[in-house]
């Protein structure tokens, strides 16, 4: 089935598409688009707790 959500190509190295893979597998995702995005999910939500964490310049 088709789906209308926007779609877009990113090329990675041997040695990050065995760690996506590796996480893949480890974590039971059923495709290397679930683990690939679940990875991209987590990086955001640890960005956004890092920025938050961070002393404002006024606080420094």
């Amino acid at each position: 089935m088709p789906t209308q959500k926007p779609r877009y190509t990113v090329v990675v190295d041997q040695e990050l598409l065995k760690e996506i893979d590796d996480f893949r597998f480890e974590n039971r995702y059923p495709s290397r688009s679930a683990a690939t995005l679940e990875l991209i999910r987590l990086g955001i939500e640890q960005l956004k707790k890092e920025r938050n964490h961070e002393p404002s310049q006024e606080e420094s």
